[in-house]
């Protein structure tokens, strides 16, 4: 498999198998960021609280109160923005891929994914009413009917304008050679002169 296609590519279709891999790999990465996290912060008591938001894509970590402020202003930006970025690349790519698979645009993240992360993330400044009650529940049912088109039904069948099926049967390949015409016809040197007995 081309492993920077699949994790880095927006281009083609993956199947939900390939799509729950991908997500898999990516959750090993955020848990694998987030040991490196721990050890970093063990070693030079940094920080404490670590955690991984796995519907923000990051991991974080919560620095501790004798910190230098200095410290306190750098630390978290330089290890978590970068990692951040590349989960959330990697989780779009596979995202877009498998839109594509189930013959959407990539633009259905907007409601499957951005939107119910941006509620999420504001829902604390919005004021307590009935319509951002409303709108709570309009992010939920957007976000069910995301996670059950990406991970649960099957992809559009054969070729479509994203590119081809990925789980039409491959054709077998043929290993046997090729007709060799120099060794089929039988070439009989020339010789001058009247053939013998004549």
């Amino acid at each position: 498999m081309d492993w920077v296609w699949y994790l880095f590519s927006f281009e083609g279709r993956i199947n939900r198998a390939k799509y729950w891999l991908a997500t898999l790999i990516i959750l090993g990465w955020m848990i694998l960021a987030l040991l490196l996290l721990a050890g970093i912060s063990a070693a030079f008591g940094i920080g404490h609280g670590l955690s991984i938001d796995l519907f923000g894509i990051s991991a974080s970590i919560e620095l501790n109160d004798n910190v230098s402020a200095s410290t306190a202003r750098w630390f978290p930006w330089v290890i978590t923005v970068p990692m951040t970025a590349a989960f959330a690349w990697c989780y779009a790519a596979a995202s877009i891929k498998r839109l594509h698979d189930r013959m959407r645009s990539g633009w259905w993240m907007v409601p499957f994914v951005v939107a119910p992360g941006l509620f999420d993330h504001l829902k604390e400044l919005l004021a307590d009413s009935h319509a951002v009650a409303v709108l709570g529940l309009v992010m939920f049912v957007l976000y069910i009917w995301g996670f059950v088109e990406l991970y649960f039904l099957r992809g559009t069948r054969g070729l479509n304008r994203f590119g081809p099926d990925p789980l039409a049967p491959v054709a077998p390949v043929d290993t046997r050679p090729g007709w060799d015409q120099q060794s089929e016809l039988e070439f009989v040197p020339h010789r001058d002169g009247p053939s013998p007995g004549a």
